[in-house]
């Protein structure tokens, strides 16, 4: 998966997920949501995915109105239909069925073709204690670097 031109991240995926597995899928989109896109007018903050009756449907990935859209205007936070080919889907459904499993949206970037994609994960949501432990890790790496930095 060749990332070319990011728009958006999800950074709270990292933190809220252990991320197992990684997909690239496209999306269902108006022409007024793909030009809000490319003003970089979308937060993926609190989205999500879900399998319904084989399609997946990805939740409250917020698009802003374009501005010159007047009434061709879209819904900020409207479902969107992911397209992935069926095998994949399949391939997820059983992946899903694990319990405590969850697929999340990472980020959101432009192909080399100038489509829109979207990074989707399979992720286990993580406890309290490993949120410590990664944000405790974290300050200590940054704390070394910062005293290799003042050494030079």
């Amino acid at each position: 998966m060749g990332e070319f031109k990011a728009i958006t991240k999800n950074k709270k995926a990292f933190h809220e997920y252990h991320i197992l597995e990684t997909f690239e899928a496209g999306i269902a989109l108006t022409g007024t949501e793909v030009k809000s896109i490319r003003r970089g007018k979308v937060n993926l903050k609190d989205s999500y995915a879900k399998i319904e009756n084989g399609e997946i449907i990805l939740y409250k990935v917020h698009i802003s109105p374009y501005e010159e859209g007047n009434r061709f205007n879209h819904d900020p936070l409207r479902s969107r239909k992911l397209l992935m080919h069926k095998y994949e889907i399949n391939r997820l459904i059983g992946k899903i069925q694990e319990k405590g499993l969850a697929l999340i949206p990472i980020s959101l970037y432009f192909n080399e073709k100038g489509k829109v994609k979207l990074s989707l994960a399979v992720g286990k949501g993580k406890n309290l204690y490993d949120k410590r432990q990664d944000m405790a890790a974290k300050d200590a790496k940054r704390d070394m670097e910062r005293s290799l930095r003042v050494k030079e």
